[in-house]
């Protein structure tokens, strides 16, 4: 099976869909390789400014 390839967006996307189903988010941050800090802010971010939240940032 070839590999799937995954912008940085759709990878934001899982890791927020997985701390909306109530994952903790030590164990999401560890798995998708990102500090708690990172974690708090890209949630952070996400629940001020929804789903444009997640786009890469200049």
């Amino acid at each position: 099976m070839p590999w799937k390839a995954s912008s940085v967006m759709e990878e934001r996307l899982r890791f927020m869909a997985r701390l909306l189903d109530g994952e903790a988010m030590t164990d999401v941050c560890r798995e998708f390789g990102v500090s708690r800090k990172t974690g708090y802010k890209i949630f952070d971010r996400y629940k001020e400014q929804g789903l444009a939240a997640l786009s890469d940032r200049s």
